[in-house]
């Protein structure tokens, strides 16, 4: 029996945003790029971040944190589980390669750091309104929107749970 376990091997994909660039060297290139929330992991999550993991060679997923979450006027209590757990549970998946974060509003000054070769966002973003295309395409980058293979959402995984528990 183990006496001591380590942290699994996956806590190493975290990368706090000061620390990006030394980390970004390292990965492959096409480097591909996507952010959102990601509060409570769903099947929806996970395959868009399968699909957007397959247009290149390294995903960096970059979420929001806890306070740019509650500024997007999803709930009060919003996000459920906090920067920390999100992160860890996100670079569990294999299809991630590293997680980041940002306190803005936008990813905008965080994708012109990162310099993706490819900047993805799920469906609900036409390619014209994705934060950071304009200068991704200046840069000979792609930028795609991808359709949504299931209709899961945590607001609507939330409002399911509430109305079983009665509305507490």
């Amino acid at each position: 029996m183990m006496s001591e376990w380590s942290a699994p091997e996956f806590e190493s994909k975290i990368c706090p945003p000061e620390k990006l660039a030394e980390r970004l060297a390292a990965l492959p290139r096409p480097l591909v790029f996507t952010n959102g929330c990601f509060d409570i992991l769903h099947r929806g999550h996970v395959t868009y971040l399968a699909q957007a993991r397959s247009a290149g060679a390294a995903l960096v997923l970059a979420l929001n944190t806890d306070a740019s979450v509650r500024r997007q006027g999803k709930g009060d209590d919003r996000p459920i589980n906090p920067l920390e757990n999100r992160a860890a549970v996100a670079a569990a998946l294999a299809s991630v390669d590293l997680v980041t974060w940002f306190d803005d509003d936008t990813p905008a000054e965080l994708i012109e750091m990162v310099k993706p070769d490819v900047l993805i966002k799920g469906g609900d973003w036409p390619v014209d309104k994705i934060v950071g295309a304009a200068k991704t395409f200046a840069r000979g980058g792609k930028v795609f929107s991808i359709p949504f293979l299931h209709q899961t959402s945590t607001t609507k995984t939330l409002a399911k749970i509430r109305e079983a528990g009665g509305g507490e």
